[in-house]
């Protein structure tokens, strides 16, 4: 027994080590106007993607692009961009650089960029940016007004 004891103590235990793997997501980067043809680079940590069957409340901050596919009822600062999905609805306010809205935009929206609407999006409530671009079928409905150009983001696109 003592014999058996000290192999005990002498054999270290086995711990395997795992590595661990992302997943691969369909599509790569998001794609959207801005720098290099896309939001931000995607090797950027500070992306949140809200799935379609998700529902966020509260405050986002910080966030260098947050992709909406479901619903999010919430104050956006400090982040440079927005993209609401066909399915996606976004309530609340948002102060941002660039915007593409493809599904529903409702509350205060301040783009110092471009706001993108796509056929299917519609903006609604107090609307500013600093450039607009509207697809046939895309929908501003509100207070709609152009920055000054102190306010507006100095990015030609």
């Amino acid at each position: 027994m003592a014999n058996e004891e000290a192999n005990e103590q002498e054999t270290p235990a086995f711990r395997p080590e795992i590595t661990r793997r992302l997943p691969e997501l369909p599509g790569g980067p998001m794609r959207g106007p801005g720098l290099a043809g896309g939001f931000v680079n995607g090797d950027s940590g500070k992306k949140l993607i809200v799935g379609r069957d998700i529902v966020l409340n509260g405050q986002i901050t910080a966030c260098d692009q947050l992709v909406v596919e479901g619903r999010v009822e919430a104050s956006l600062e400090n982040s440079k961009a927005i993209e609401i999905t066909e399915t996606g609805f976004f309530k609340g306010s948002a102060d941002i650089e660039e915007a593409v809205i493809s599904g529903q935009f409702e509350g205060n929206l301040t783009v110092r960029g471009e706001l993108t609407v796509k056929a299917k999006g519609c903006v609604q409530g107090e609307i500013r940016y600093g450039r607009l671009s509207i697809e046939s079928g895309g929908r501003l409905i509100g207070q709609v007004e152009v920055l000054p150009a102190g306010e507006a983001s100095d990015d030609a696109g």
